[in-house]
Protein backbone atom coordinates (compact mmCIF):
# COMPACT_ATOMS: atom_id res chain seq x y z
CA UNK A 1 0.00 0.00 0.00
CA UNK A 2 1.49 3.36 -1.23
CA UNK A 3 2.23 5.80 2.25
CA UNK A 4 0.55 8.48 1.15
CA UNK A 5 -2.48 7.58 -1.41
CA UNK A 6 -3.38 4.59 -3.09
CA UNK A 7 -4.10 5.15 -7.16
CA UNK A 8 -6.57 2.23 -7.24
CA UNK A 9 -8.46 3.26 -4.35
CA UNK A 10 -12.34 3.92 -5.79
CA UNK A 11 -13.11 6.57 -3.28
CA UNK A 12 -9.73 8.01 -4.15
CA UNK A 13 -10.35 8.31 -7.52
CA UNK A 14 -14.01 9.47 -7.22
CA UNK A 15 -12.51 12.35 -5.29
CA UNK A 16 -8.61 12.91 -4.05
CA UNK A 17 -8.50 16.44 -3.39
CA UNK A 18 -9.58 15.70 0.47
CA UNK A 19 -6.21 13.80 0.43
CA UNK A 20 -4.72 16.13 -1.86
CA UNK A 21 -5.43 19.35 -0.12
CA UNK A 22 -4.14 17.34 3.04
CA UNK A 23 -0.78 16.50 1.97
CA UNK A 24 -0.06 20.12 0.82
CA UNK A 25 -0.88 21.68 3.83
CA UNK A 26 0.87 19.33 6.34
CA UNK A 27 4.15 20.06 3.98
CA UNK A 28 5.51 21.02 0.22
CA UNK A 29 7.33 18.20 -0.05
CA UNK A 30 6.69 14.51 0.43
CA UNK A 31 9.10 11.42 0.46
CA UNK A 32 6.95 8.13 -0.66
CA UNK A 33 9.07 5.14 -0.13
CA UNK A 34 6.42 2.86 -1.94
CA UNK A 35 6.72 4.16 -5.24
CA UNK A 36 10.43 5.43 -4.57
CA UNK A 37 8.90 9.02 -5.75
CA UNK A 38 9.06 12.91 -4.42
CA UNK A 39 5.62 14.04 -4.14
CA UNK A 40 5.48 17.72 -4.75
CA UNK A 41 2.43 19.32 -3.95
CA UNK A 42 2.29 23.44 -4.00
CA UNK A 43 1.81 25.35 -6.55
CA UNK A 44 5.54 27.49 -6.54
CA UNK A 45 7.57 24.44 -6.10
CA UNK A 46 5.51 22.43 -8.76
CA UNK A 47 6.18 25.44 -11.34
CA UNK A 48 10.17 25.50 -10.14
CA UNK A 49 10.20 21.81 -10.82
CA UNK A 50 9.11 22.33 -14.38
CA UNK A 51 11.00 24.97 -15.14
CA UNK A 52 14.19 23.98 -13.65
CA UNK A 53 16.75 22.42 -16.50
CA UNK A 54 18.66 20.23 -14.15
CA UNK A 55 15.53 18.11 -13.41
CA UNK A 56 14.44 15.73 -16.99
CA UNK A 57 11.71 13.37 -17.42
CA UNK A 58 14.67 10.93 -18.46
CA UNK A 59 18.20 10.18 -17.22
CA UNK A 60 20.18 9.96 -20.26
CA UNK A 61 18.78 12.40 -22.52
CA UNK A 62 15.79 9.71 -24.34
CA UNK A 63 14.02 6.80 -22.85
CA UNK A 64 15.39 3.14 -22.43
CA UNK A 65 12.74 0.37 -21.61
CA UNK A 66 13.80 0.46 -17.94
CA UNK A 67 13.08 4.36 -17.39
CA UNK A 68 8.92 3.52 -18.35
CA UNK A 69 7.09 2.47 -15.15
CA UNK A 70 5.27 -0.71 -16.94
CA UNK A 71 7.87 -2.50 -18.43
CA UNK A 72 10.23 -2.38 -15.35
CA UNK A 73 7.67 -3.15 -13.24
CA UNK A 74 5.74 -6.53 -14.48
CA UNK A 75 8.55 -7.69 -16.13
CA UNK A 76 6.76 -7.77 -19.55
CA UNK A 77 7.68 -9.51 -22.53
CA UNK A 78 7.21 -8.32 -26.06
CA UNK A 79 7.46 -4.53 -24.73
CA UNK A 80 9.09 -3.44 -27.93
CA UNK A 81 6.19 -2.00 -29.99
CA UNK A 82 4.81 0.59 -27.09
CA UNK A 83 9.02 1.33 -26.89
CA UNK A 84 9.21 2.01 -30.25
CA UNK A 85 6.26 4.83 -29.69
CA UNK A 86 7.33 6.17 -26.81
CA UNK A 87 10.98 6.23 -27.62
CA UNK A 88 10.65 9.31 -29.86
CA UNK A 89 7.89 11.01 -27.64
CA UNK A 90 8.36 14.47 -27.41
CA UNK A 91 7.70 13.90 -23.39
CA UNK A 92 10.47 11.43 -23.20
CA UNK A 93 13.16 13.56 -24.38
CA UNK A 94 15.58 15.89 -23.09
CA UNK A 95 18.21 18.39 -25.06
CA UNK A 96 19.64 18.49 -27.19
CA UNK A 97 16.94 15.72 -28.86
CA UNK A 98 14.16 17.24 -27.93
CA UNK A 99 14.89 20.53 -28.99
CA UNK A 100 15.80 19.45 -32.37
CA UNK A 101 12.53 17.06 -32.75
CA UNK A 102 10.60 19.93 -31.46
CA UNK A 103 12.11 22.28 -33.25
CA UNK A 104 11.35 20.47 -36.41
CA UNK A 105 7.67 19.94 -35.64
CA UNK A 106 7.07 23.36 -34.59
CA UNK A 107 7.55 24.17 -38.49
CA UNK A 108 4.69 21.71 -39.07
CA UNK A 109 2.22 22.19 -36.56
CA UNK A 110 2.14 26.25 -37.10
CA UNK A 111 -0.25 28.93 -35.64
CA UNK A 112 -1.48 28.89 -38.97
CA UNK A 113 -2.66 25.23 -39.08
CA UNK A 114 -4.70 25.72 -35.60
CA UNK A 115 -6.43 29.16 -36.75
CA UNK A 116 -7.56 27.57 -40.19
CA UNK A 117 -9.28 24.14 -38.29
CA UNK A 118 -11.47 27.28 -36.39
CA UNK A 119 -14.77 26.66 -39.38
CA UNK A 120 -13.57 22.60 -39.61
CA UNK A 121 -13.87 22.17 -35.74
CA UNK A 122 -17.24 24.10 -35.98
CA UNK A 123 -18.76 21.66 -38.28
CA UNK A 124 -17.55 18.51 -36.38
CA UNK A 125 -19.41 19.59 -33.39
CA UNK A 126 -22.61 21.01 -34.79
CA UNK A 127 -22.80 17.61 -36.95
CA UNK A 128 -22.88 15.77 -33.91
CA UNK A 129 -25.18 17.41 -31.60
CA UNK A 130 -27.24 18.29 -34.76
CA UNK A 131 -27.55 13.92 -34.47
CA UNK A 132 -28.46 14.32 -30.90
CA UNK A 133 -31.36 16.53 -30.70
CA UNK A 134 -34.17 14.61 -30.63
CA UNK A 135 -32.74 12.34 -28.10
CA UNK A 136 -34.11 13.10 -24.89
CA UNK A 137 -30.80 11.94 -23.18
CA UNK A 138 -26.87 11.03 -24.70
CA UNK A 139 -23.52 10.67 -23.27
CA UNK A 140 -21.61 13.35 -22.95
CA UNK A 141 -18.62 11.51 -23.53
CA UNK A 142 -19.31 8.57 -26.07
CA UNK A 143 -21.69 10.83 -28.01
CA UNK A 144 -20.13 13.90 -27.86
CA UNK A 145 -16.59 14.62 -26.63
CA UNK A 146 -14.88 11.10 -27.89
CA UNK A 147 -15.83 11.51 -31.56
CA UNK A 148 -15.40 15.57 -31.78
CA UNK A 149 -12.28 14.88 -30.15
CA UNK A 150 -10.84 12.15 -32.18
CA UNK A 151 -12.17 13.63 -35.57
CA UNK A 152 -10.74 16.81 -34.84
CA UNK A 153 -7.20 15.17 -34.40
CA UNK A 154 -7.78 12.98 -37.44
CA UNK A 155 -8.57 16.61 -39.82
CA UNK A 156 -5.79 18.16 -38.34
CA UNK A 157 -3.04 15.21 -39.47
CA UNK A 158 -5.07 14.28 -42.79
CA UNK A 159 -6.42 11.02 -41.31
CA UNK A 160 -9.34 9.27 -42.82
CA UNK A 161 -12.65 10.14 -40.41
CA UNK A 162 -13.56 6.59 -40.72
CA UNK A 163 -10.36 5.40 -38.66
CA UNK A 164 -11.67 7.13 -36.06
CA UNK A 165 -12.81 4.57 -33.80
CA UNK A 166 -9.98 3.04 -34.30
CA UNK A 167 -7.80 5.88 -33.44
CA UNK A 168 -10.07 5.98 -30.36
CA UNK A 169 -9.20 2.40 -29.05
CA UNK A 170 -6.00 2.64 -29.92
CA UNK A 171 -5.62 5.72 -27.60
CA UNK A 172 -7.83 4.24 -24.47
CA UNK A 173 -5.52 1.28 -24.84
CA UNK A 174 -1.96 3.05 -24.70
CA UNK A 175 -2.80 5.82 -22.35
CA UNK A 176 -3.03 2.95 -19.35
CA UNK A 177 0.72 2.78 -19.29
CA UNK A 178 0.41 5.87 -17.67
CA UNK A 179 -1.13 4.53 -14.34
CA UNK A 180 0.71 4.11 -11.28
CA UNK A 181 -0.94 0.59 -11.03
CA UNK A 182 -1.23 -0.54 -14.89
CA UNK A 183 -2.32 -4.23 -15.06
CA UNK A 184 -0.36 -6.73 -16.80
CA UNK A 185 -3.55 -6.77 -19.25
CA UNK A 186 -3.67 -2.96 -19.78
CA UNK A 187 -0.36 -3.53 -20.70
CA UNK A 188 -0.34 -6.26 -23.39
CA UNK A 189 -3.66 -4.68 -24.84
CA UNK A 190 -1.18 -1.50 -24.54
CA UNK A 191 1.61 -2.91 -26.39
CA UNK A 192 -0.90 -4.77 -29.22
CA UNK A 193 -2.44 -1.30 -29.74
CA UNK A 194 0.82 0.22 -30.22
CA UNK A 195 2.27 -2.05 -32.94
CA UNK A 196 -1.26 -1.32 -34.45
CA UNK A 197 -1.10 2.27 -34.56
CA UNK A 198 2.51 2.21 -35.90
CA UNK A 199 1.74 0.54 -38.87
CA UNK A 200 -1.56 2.81 -39.32
CA UNK A 201 0.46 5.84 -39.17
CA UNK A 202 3.59 4.40 -41.57
CA UNK A 203 0.68 3.16 -43.72
CA UNK A 204 -0.35 7.37 -44.00
CA UNK A 205 3.20 8.38 -43.93
CA UNK A 206 3.37 6.51 -47.45
CA UNK A 207 0.51 7.71 -49.00
CA UNK A 208 1.84 11.16 -48.43
CA UNK A 209 4.84 11.25 -49.65
CA UNK A 210 2.77 9.83 -53.12
CA UNK A 211 0.85 12.45 -52.84
CA UNK A 212 1.27 15.23 -51.14
CA UNK A 213 -1.38 17.25 -49.36
CA UNK A 214 -1.69 20.15 -46.82
CA UNK A 215 -2.31 18.21 -44.02
CA UNK A 216 0.11 17.65 -41.22
CA UNK A 217 1.11 14.13 -41.30
CA UNK A 218 2.63 15.37 -44.58
CA UNK A 219 3.95 18.75 -43.19
CA UNK A 220 5.84 16.43 -40.93
CA UNK A 221 7.28 13.89 -43.57
CA UNK A 222 8.18 17.71 -45.46
CA UNK A 223 9.62 19.49 -42.21
CA UNK A 224 13.04 20.43 -42.41
CA UNK A 225 15.92 22.50 -40.85
CA UNK A 226 20.08 22.71 -41.23
CA UNK A 227 20.02 19.52 -38.93
CA UNK A 228 18.04 17.21 -41.70
CA UNK A 229 14.61 15.86 -41.09
CA UNK A 230 12.13 14.28 -38.79
CA UNK A 231 12.69 10.30 -39.33
CA UNK A 232 10.02 7.91 -39.54
CA UNK A 233 10.15 6.75 -35.92
CA UNK A 234 9.97 9.89 -34.83
CA UNK A 235 7.18 11.01 -36.85
CA UNK A 236 5.51 7.65 -35.98
CA UNK A 237 6.06 9.07 -31.97
CA UNK A 238 5.06 12.11 -32.83
CA UNK A 239 1.44 11.62 -34.13
CA UNK A 240 0.80 9.06 -31.48
CA UNK A 241 1.79 11.62 -28.54
CA UNK A 242 -0.77 14.31 -30.89
CA UNK A 243 -3.83 11.71 -30.84
CA UNK A 244 -3.08 10.56 -26.97
CA UNK A 245 -2.31 13.36 -24.89
CA UNK A 246 -4.73 16.15 -27.64
CA UNK A 247 -7.83 13.64 -27.45
CA UNK A 248 -7.46 12.49 -23.71
CA UNK A 249 -7.16 15.58 -22.44
CA UNK A 250 -9.38 17.14 -24.23
CA UNK A 251 -12.49 14.29 -23.73
CA UNK A 252 -11.42 14.84 -20.01
CA UNK A 253 -11.41 18.12 -19.61
CA UNK A 254 -14.89 18.24 -20.90
CA UNK A 255 -16.37 15.46 -19.43
CA UNK A 256 -14.78 17.01 -15.83
CA UNK A 257 -15.67 20.65 -17.07
CA UNK A 258 -19.05 20.64 -17.91
CA UNK A 259 -20.21 18.11 -14.91
CA UNK A 260 -18.60 20.96 -12.58
CA UNK A 261 -20.96 23.55 -14.45
CA UNK A 262 -23.47 21.25 -14.41
CA UNK A 263 -22.77 21.07 -10.23
CA UNK A 264 -22.06 24.14 -9.03
CA UNK A 265 -24.19 26.98 -8.76
CA UNK A 266 -25.44 29.04 -11.82
CA UNK A 267 -22.10 28.30 -13.73
CA UNK A 268 -24.29 26.46 -16.69
CA UNK A 269 -26.83 29.33 -16.34
CA UNK A 270 -23.80 31.83 -16.78
CA UNK A 271 -22.33 29.83 -20.06
CA UNK A 272 -25.74 29.79 -21.57
CA UNK A 273 -26.16 33.22 -20.98
CA UNK A 274 -22.78 34.34 -22.15
CA UNK A 275 -22.15 36.23 -18.83
CA UNK A 276 -19.01 34.10 -19.01
CA UNK A 277 -17.51 33.15 -22.47
CA UNK A 278 -16.40 30.00 -23.38
CA UNK A 279 -12.70 30.62 -24.03
CA UNK A 280 -12.85 32.22 -20.21
CA UNK A 281 -14.73 29.34 -18.96
CA UNK A 282 -12.11 26.72 -20.12
CA UNK A 283 -9.18 27.90 -17.72
CA UNK A 284 -11.12 27.08 -15.07
CA UNK A 285 -12.29 23.69 -16.64
CA UNK A 286 -8.72 23.21 -16.45
CA UNK A 287 -8.03 24.05 -13.32
CA UNK A 288 -10.70 23.13 -11.23
CA UNK A 289 -10.21 19.10 -12.25
CA UNK A 290 -7.27 18.74 -14.41
CA UNK A 291 -7.33 15.75 -16.76
CA UNK A 292 -3.75 15.04 -15.91
CA UNK A 293 -3.06 14.62 -12.50
CA UNK A 294 0.54 13.95 -11.95
CA UNK A 295 3.79 13.94 -14.01
CA UNK A 296 7.52 12.80 -13.40
CA UNK A 297 10.71 13.49 -13.62
CA UNK A 298 14.35 12.75 -12.51
CA UNK A 299 16.69 14.50 -10.90
CA UNK A 300 19.77 14.95 -13.40
CA UNK A 301 22.71 17.01 -11.55
CA UNK A 302 23.87 17.72 -8.03
CA UNK A 303 22.94 20.76 -6.00
CA UNK A 304 19.19 20.06 -7.04
CA UNK A 305 16.43 21.65 -3.48
CA UNK A 306 12.73 21.56 -3.83
CA UNK A 307 11.27 23.47 -1.23
CA UNK A 308 14.67 23.88 0.90
CA UNK A 309 14.91 20.15 0.55
CA UNK A 310 18.25 18.73 -1.05
CA UNK A 311 17.26 15.77 -3.62
CA UNK A 312 20.21 13.61 -4.88
CA UNK A 313 20.66 13.24 -7.98
CA UNK A 314 18.81 10.21 -10.22
CA UNK A 315 16.35 10.48 -7.44
CA UNK A 316 12.50 10.87 -8.91
CA UNK A 317 10.33 13.64 -8.49
CA UNK A 318 6.83 13.78 -8.95
CA UNK A 319 4.36 17.05 -9.37
CA UNK A 320 0.71 16.56 -8.33
CA UNK A 321 -1.42 18.71 -10.62
CA UNK A 322 -4.92 18.71 -9.16
CA UNK A 323 -2.88 20.03 -5.55
CA UNK A 324 -0.93 22.60 -6.93
CA UNK A 325 -3.78 23.72 -8.93
CA UNK A 326 -5.47 24.09 -5.70
CA UNK A 327 -2.74 25.95 -3.63
CA UNK A 328 -4.50 28.72 -2.05
CA UNK A 329 -1.36 30.28 -1.89
CA UNK A 330 -1.97 30.89 -5.65
CA UNK A 331 -5.72 31.02 -5.95
CA UNK A 332 -8.20 32.72 -4.15
CA UNK A 333 -10.90 30.04 -2.66
CA UNK A 334 -9.45 27.07 -4.79
CA UNK A 335 -11.91 24.92 -3.95
CA UNK A 336 -15.09 26.79 -5.52
CA UNK A 337 -15.97 26.19 -9.19
CA UNK A 338 -15.22 30.15 -10.51
CA UNK A 339 -16.69 29.68 -14.15
CA UNK A 340 -15.75 33.10 -14.50
CA UNK A 341 -12.38 33.07 -12.79
CA UNK A 342 -10.32 33.16 -16.33
CA UNK A 343 -6.85 32.19 -14.66
CA UNK A 344 -5.04 30.81 -17.28
CA UNK A 345 -1.93 30.39 -15.02
CA UNK A 346 -2.71 27.07 -14.05
CA UNK A 347 -0.08 24.14 -14.05
CA UNK A 348 -2.20 22.06 -16.55
CA UNK A 349 -0.48 22.46 -19.87
CA UNK A 350 3.02 22.57 -17.93
CA UNK A 351 5.84 24.54 -18.19
CA UNK A 352 9.28 25.29 -19.42
CA UNK A 353 10.84 22.51 -22.22
CA UNK A 354 7.93 20.33 -21.91
CA UNK A 355 4.45 23.25 -22.27
CA UNK A 356 2.28 21.11 -24.04
CA UNK A 357 2.55 21.54 -27.76
CA UNK A 358 -0.76 21.54 -28.51
CA UNK A 359 -2.16 23.64 -25.62
CA UNK A 360 -3.47 26.61 -28.75
CA UNK A 361 -5.11 23.99 -30.49
CA UNK A 362 -6.85 22.56 -26.76
CA UNK A 363 -7.92 25.57 -25.99
CA UNK A 364 -9.42 26.51 -29.38
CA UNK A 365 -11.20 22.69 -29.62
CA UNK A 366 -12.85 23.30 -25.94
CA UNK A 367 -13.82 26.89 -26.92
CA UNK A 368 -15.65 25.33 -29.70
CA UNK A 369 -17.12 22.29 -27.89
CA UNK A 370 -18.34 24.55 -25.17
CA UNK A 371 -19.98 26.92 -26.91
CA UNK A 372 -22.25 24.84 -29.66
CA UNK A 373 -22.70 22.28 -26.49
CA UNK A 374 -24.48 24.87 -24.64
CA UNK A 375 -26.13 26.36 -27.55
CA UNK A 376 -27.91 23.30 -28.81
CA UNK A 377 -28.91 21.99 -25.34
CA UNK A 378 -29.08 25.45 -22.92
CA UNK A 379 -31.47 23.39 -20.42
CA UNK A 380 -29.12 20.23 -19.81
CA UNK A 381 -29.07 18.41 -16.80
CA UNK A 382 -27.15 15.69 -15.46
CA UNK A 383 -29.48 12.49 -16.01
CA UNK A 384 -27.62 10.00 -13.81
CA UNK A 385 -24.09 9.84 -11.62
CA UNK A 386 -21.55 10.28 -13.49
CA UNK A 387 -18.51 7.10 -13.02
CA UNK A 388 -14.84 7.91 -12.50
CA UNK A 389 -12.83 5.80 -14.98
CA UNK A 390 -10.73 3.59 -12.91
CA UNK A 391 -7.56 5.79 -13.17
CA UNK A 392 -5.68 8.55 -11.14
CA UNK A 393 -3.15 9.84 -13.41
CA UNK A 394 -5.21 10.19 -16.30
CA UNK A 395 -8.41 11.90 -14.45
CA UNK A 396 -12.11 11.47 -16.61
CA UNK A 397 -14.99 9.65 -16.41
CA UNK A 398 -16.83 6.54 -17.91
CA UNK A 399 -20.18 8.21 -19.29
CA UNK A 400 -21.55 11.20 -18.60
CA UNK A 401 -25.34 11.15 -19.30
CA UNK A 402 -26.99 14.21 -20.42
CA UNK A 403 -30.74 14.97 -20.09
CA UNK A 404 -32.17 17.64 -22.37
CA UNK A 405 -34.29 19.25 -19.60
Amino acid sequence: MPEFFDPSDRSFIDNPYPTLNALREQAPLHRDTEWNLWLVTRYADVRAVQLNRRLGRVKQGHALPSDLRPIRELGLVGWEPYYQVERYSLLMLEPPEHTRLRSLVNRAFTPRRVRELRDPITAIADELLEGLKDRPSFDLLGDYAQPYSVRVIATLLGAPVGDADLLLDWSHAIVKMYELHTTHDQARAAIVASGEFSRWVSDLMARRRAEPRDDLITALCLAETAEGRLTDPEIVSTVVLLLNAGHEATVNTMGNGIVAALRNGDAWRQLVERSVQPATAIEEMMRFDPPLQLFERYVLAEGVEIAGTPIPPGDKVAVLFGSANRDPRRFEAPDEFRIGRGDPDHITFGAGVHFCLGAPLARLELEIAVDRLTRAFPGARLAAEPRREDGFVIRGYETVKLARS
